[in-house]
């Protein structure tokens, strides 16, 4: 089921069986010369309506938050990035509000690792407000990067034993060539696998990575090898999604 496709009366109605809610969350970011800017929030979009669709009466789906914490690709066109102080902001401001509709667990399951500090950050903001008042906080959040689901980790290695790095990764490209086959490219790339190193502002990035990638070689991706990584992780999120649902706060 899908937030954005459903009506305020529907919502309503869901409240009163089901208080948990997915929010995909990513980043609008350069991927090298052949991977999507969208997909490090394509990724866990995909996995999210996959699994709405494998288990709809289990997994509600929100919009996508699909700009994230990309500075450091600025010097690429087409990348949108947020501020750290604007991020945290706007995720208090969606799980505040998905709080006030009576959602009491808020899964946000992540496509991009530069996220991670900031959306803990939120969380941490949005928990001190409760630990001040010493009140109890109505919902429960949970953040969940995407390749971390059960399994999918362990997959992505054995697709690519080599090459996989870290930006622009073959299976985070796979994904997105099972979902949108129509928008595959190709490139000669050269070195066949990227340089790695650190991540600093963005014309460092752009000189130490020239066409974009870190450590990897996307040429290995296919949408066969995305396929069996969208299965995977749809079904380990609802599983995953499910314990959390389950959870109980102490007495």
């Amino acid at each position: 089921m899908l937030l954005a496709l459903s009506t305020w009366s529907e919502i309503e109605e869901r409240l009163k069986s089901s208080t948990s809610v997915v929010v995909p969350i990513g980043s609008n970011e350069q991927h090298g010369p052949t991977g999507l800017l969208g997909t490090d929030w394509l990724c866990p979009e995909i996995i999210a309506h996959e699994a709405s669709k494998r288990a709809s009466d289990k997994v509600l789906v929100a919009p996508t938050f699909n700009i994230g914490m990309a500075q450091h690709h600025l010097a690429f066109p087409g990348t949108i990035f947020l501020r750290p102080s604007t991020f945290i902001a706007a995720i208090g401001d969606w799980v505040r509000s998905l709080g006030a509709h009576g959602f009491t667990r808020i899964y946000f399951l992540n496509g991009h690792g530069g996220n991670v500090a900031s959306i803990e950050a939120a969380f941490s903001e949005i928990y001190a407000d409760y630990s001040f008042r010493q009140q109890r906080a109505p919902f429960a959040l949970k953040l969940k990067n995407w390749w971390d689901l059960a399994g999918v980790n362990a997959l992505a290695n054995r697709q690519f034993p080599t090459g996989h790095g870290s930006h622009a990764t073959p299976s985070e490209i796979a994904v997105t060539q099972w979902a949108y086959p129509e928008t595959i490219k190709t490139a000669a790339y050269s070195p066949p696998i990227a340089p790695t190193g650190p991540i600093r502002e963005a014309l460092d990035f752009r000189a130490r990575y020239a066409d974009g990638r870190m450590g990897s070689d996307p040429a290995q991706a296919t949408p066969e090898k995305g396929g069996e990584l969208v299965s995977m992780a749809a079904n380990a999120l609802i599983e995953d999604l499910a314990a959390f649902a389950a959870e109980r706060a102490p007495a």
